[in-house]
């Protein structure tokens, strides 16, 4: 797979308010049921994100290994998956909704992440906070419904592929940023930042 053709399949907006949405809107070769599932069944959320445990209902509850948890306020298949996103001791707050619907021949599958960013963390690393990791998700998505081998993700960015794909999601979002409002030396920034999180490099030995 080009993971790079992956990252450009994929249209990013941001809404730079109050609250900060980030947006991943992009198309899969797949049917909409297919993708529900790979959504949504717990152990194919596995194969290609993260485990997850709770009450898998409307109304319930969910938690992803090492990662957000929080409450299914909205599930509606094939179509319609949203649920509170919750990370830390004290997240504020923050939604992921989930948005998928036919087209030419395979799934449009739309993502909004809605949150209240801290302030420092946002003049550190603009949208790319989250939306590199979504970029990674969506990736991940894509290799599972193709059935192609998933990326190691704590070793990804040691690749020349997985730092390609890094970085060139940081530079994406930093666009975004720029769309959104931010000054060129603000999204330069946060691009710089996002990518040092991401793709850290390689510490020699001694």
């Amino acid at each position: 797979m080009d993971f790079i053709d992956e990252l450009n399949r994929t249209h990013r907006h941001l809404v730079n308010g109050e609250r900060k949405t980030v947006s991943l809107r992009r198309h899969y070769d797949a049917d909409v049921a297919e993708v529900w599932e790979a959504c949504t069944d717990a152990e194919r959320l596995s194969r290609w994100f993260l485990p997850v445990t709770g009450d898998l209902r409307p109304g319930g509850t969910y938690q992803l290994k090492g990662n957000a948890g929080g409450e299914i306020l909205r599930c509606e298949p094939p179509r319609l998956l949203k649920v509170t996103w919750l990370f830390g001791p004290d997240p504020g707050f923050s939604e992921v909704e989930v948005r998928l619907s036919a087209e030419d021949g395979g799934t449009l599958f739309e993502l909004e992440h809605t949150a209240e960013m801290p302030a420092e963390m946002w003049s550190q690393f603009g949208p790319g906070a989250t939306g590199v990791g979504w970029d990674l998700a969506l990736l991940g998505l894509g290799l599972h419904l193709s059935g192609g081998e998933q990326v190691e993700e704590a070793t990804f960015h040691l690749t020349p592929e997985g730092r390609g794909f890094i970085t060139g999601s940081s530079r994406a979002w930093g666009e975004a940023f720029k769309a959104g409002g931010a000054t060129d030396g603000e999204a330069e920034a946060a691009v710089a930042a996002t990518t040092a999180f991401y793709a850290p490099e390689e510490e020699s030995p001694a």
